[in-house]
């Protein structure tokens, strides 16, 4: 009698386990959290410092990106939940499970898809040189020698910047979190050129009247992506390009860019 009610306690316990099993293994290739109703909801990471692909207006965040990421969500049939933090965050919180995706004016590089999947790209961007409006010593990057260069913290301008720094005698790369402390660095004269994506800078010298240009040629044709956790995300990724394909053929995308950059 003990041995039958020992092999049923055991077959208990390994239905348990294998349901549970299943359960793991469902998830894992979604991510997200579901509602009453069956429906998914992804948290998304970007950061808010960012226009014109994301800021905070009114109390309500805005721009291509923020956009984008709703048309996907509608398309596909999802919510999200916003999570605005500093830039250089954003891909520790996906690798820790804090974040099921990530939009925020993000460049595809190799050194970042050895830790994320990337969407097909979005936007064609690029590197470029931002001076004072007064300056004329800088027009390229064999004028930076003995020069203190700006940076945003974790951006591909960032890595540049440090790529280049011995061969162009930069004397200093100095760091910020935000775009606005690095724009103001340059405006004010402590910093003496900043490195940042040309939409980007386009849109905040166009909207916000900084006493800033661009100068010489881009530097890079950097391409954005939306990210999730690499290997581990592969239903929502093929949700994300389906929504980017479908918002791409039916006008939405280009309704999109309308909205906050000129032609």
């Amino acid at each position: 009698m003990k041995k039958i009610q020992l092999f049923s306690f055991m077959m208990l316990v390994m239905l348990v386990l294998a349901a549970c099993g299943t359960d793991d293994a469902d998830s894992s290739g979604d991510g997200g959290s579901s509602g009453d109703d069956g429906s998914k909801t992804y948290t998304v990471g970007t950061d808010t410092t960012y226009p014109p692909f994301e800021f905070e207006e009114g109390g309500e965040y805005k721009g291509i990106d923020i956009d984008i990421i709703n048309a996907i969500a509608e398309e596909e049939g999802f919510e999200i939940e916003l999570k605005p933090m500093d830039f250089g965050g954003i891909i520790p919180a996906i690798l820790a499970d804090q974040l099921d995706v990530a939009i925020a004016g993000m460049s595809i590089t190799d050194d970042r898809k050895e830790k994320v999947d990337f969407s097909d790209p979005y936007f064609d961007a690029g590197l470029t040189l931002v001076v004072s409006e007064d300056n004329s010593d800088i027009t390229s990057i064999d004028d930076l020698k003995g020069k203190v260069v700006a940076v945003k913290n974790g951006t591909t301008g960032a890595e540049h910047a440090e790529e280049i720094k011995e061969e162009a005698g930069i004397k200093e790369v100095r760091q910020f979190n935000d775009s606005p402390s690095m724009f103001q660095e340059v405006a004010n004269g402590n910093a003496d050129v900043l490195i940042e994506d040309y939409p980007v800078i386009a849109y905040a010298i166009k909207t916000s009247g900084l006493d800033l240009k661009t100068v010489g040629d881009r530097l890079t044709g950097d391409q954005y992506g939306i990210s999730v956790k690499k290997g581990e995300n592969q239903e929502l990724l093929e949700k994300i390009n389906s929504g980017l394909q479908k918002i791409k053929d039916n006008g939405t995308y280009d309704e999109i860019l309308g909205r906050y950059l000129e032609e």
